[in-house]
């Protein structure tokens, strides 16, 4: 490990200005690019044609775009996480992974906000919301608080990087589009101790905001399902349940993200084993509160076991789910806290794995929350094709879905090509305390 107070403040700021996009970099734009276009071919095919091309129906009305929702959700609670939590509880180490997670955050409730649009098969009825809302209805909430959300993430985005447009502004080309977009964003930051001073409060009030609403939109989210009289989701176990899942694969998406950019961008010394070993740690606590929200919502269901709800959970313990059930389980919960309980586990590649493991298991883990509730209603299903018994999303469903995260991914990209990942200016002043206190 490079000790980071020995390095040089220009070495910092060359070493975390926005690179340019190399081979790979190129080839992976190019195929989120792609994905995206499928998505969109997709949608049109979807708006012209109506919902009969998703493999939804009459009984599972609610398919992987609800999932998608859901997980696009979940994951961005690691804005609030990261960097509201660690900075008012002072975290030290949080520097690097600031940004990451606030990046993150706002790409994955954008695209939330989009998928809802697409599920509605109707995308010119969302202005009804508005015009005919009602208060005591969880949908409205859930707009609001999403809305809400997604302004603060972009201000917690936008305000600690008000400090590295100047070094952004005079280590770039003279006259370029960068640089005119970089006095654009900071024309009237002049870098004085008040404009720093305001910027700190600031920050510190929307930190203090942003994790009531943070668990506001994953609460409201789970009533969305919890008020709807169906089995396995008929429980008051499901905002604290929604909220800690949330908190697990944000987690597991950041240390995914800190494995990718430091590879990518060579930043060894700035997000260090240190770093890998305090989120696996983390990741472990937050696996493991999950996996109790997990036993609980199904073991009172189990002892109870009603009809419908029989139906519900055999179909996940030993029917057409089981095998994605407890892969969901034993992949995406019990393997990565078996792997980084220890020290071994939380070095950078391995967490990196169990990183994987935990967001694509937290995304099939909301498919199983979605479809298999969906079709195990109280009312058995009598006299209905045999296809209304089943959902598989079609290719148009695949499409669209595949794209949303493509395109969740293209924005945080295209931010990395943009911007520093990891904060110049915070960096520099980190290093300069240390400094002083060796001294």
């Amino acid at each position: 490990m490079i000790d980071q107070s020995s390095i040089s403040s220009d070495k910092i700021t060359s070493d975390l200005m926005p690179q340019k996009f190399g081979k790979a970099g190129t080839i992976w734009v190019s195929i989120l690019v792609l994905l995206c276009l499928a998505g969109l071919f997709g949608y049109y095919r979807q708006l012209t044609l109506g919902l009969g091309v998703t493999g939804m129906r009459d009984y599972a009305s609610w398919g992987i775009y609800i999932s998608n929702f859901v997980f696009f959700v979940a994951i961005s609670l690691v804005g609030s996480l990261i960097t509201a939590i660690f900075r008012l509880t002072n975290v030290g180490w949080r520097t690097p992974l600031t940004r990451i997670s606030e990046i993150i955050a706002v790409s994955a409730i954008l695209f939330a906000s989009i998928i809802i649009i697409v599920d509605m098969g109707r995308p010119e009825r969302f202005t009804h919301i508005f015009l005919y809302s009602r208060l005591q209805s969880p949908i409205i909430w859930d707009v609001i608080v999403i809305t809400t959300y997604l302004v603060l993430s972009v201000l917690f985005l936008y305000f600690p990087l008000l400090a590295d447009l100047p070094i952004l502004i005079k280590n770039s080309k003279a006259g370029s589009g960068l640089q005119k977009l970089y006095k654009f964003l900071g024309s009237f930051w002049k870098g004085t101790a008040a404009q720093f001073k305001i910027t700190e409060k600031a920050v510190k009030i929307i930190s203090v905001m942003i994790i009531p609403v943070a668990l506001a939109i994953h609460t409201v989210t789970s009533w969305l399902f919890a008020t709807t009289y169906r089995p396995g989701w008929d429980s008051t176990n499901f905002g604290a349940y929604f909220v800690s899942g949330a908190f697990l694969v944000g987690a597991g998406g950041v240390i995914v993200a800190m494995y990718v950019f430091r590879k990518a961008y060579k930043l060894e010394a700035y997000i260090t084993e240190k770093h890998f070993d305090y989120m696996g740690k983390i990741v472990v606590m937050l696996a493991l509160l999950y996996l109790y929200f997990n036993v609980n919502e199904y073991l009172v269901p189990a002892f109870k076991m009603k009809k419908a709800e029989e139906h519900h959970l055999m179909s996940l313990f030993t029917g057409e789910f089981s095998l994605l059930f407890w892969s969901v389980i034993i992949l995406g919960m019990i393997v990565p806290i078996v792997v980084l309980i220890f020290p071994s586990g939380r070095k950078p590649k391995t967490a990196f794995i169990m990183g994987v493991l935990v967001v694509v298991g937290a995304w099939f883990k909301r498919f199983l929350i979605v479809t298999p509730t969906m079709l195990s209603p109280f009312l058995p299903m009598y006299d209905v094709p045999e296809n209304y018994k089943h959902y598989w999303p079609t290719w148009e469903e695949w499409a669209i879905t595949i794209g949303s995260l493509a395109g969740a991914l293209l924005i945080i990209t295209i931010f990395a090509r943009l911007f520093p990942i990891v904060p110049i200016h915070e960096t520099i002043e980190e290093r300069q305390n240390v400094k002083q206190q060796m001294l």
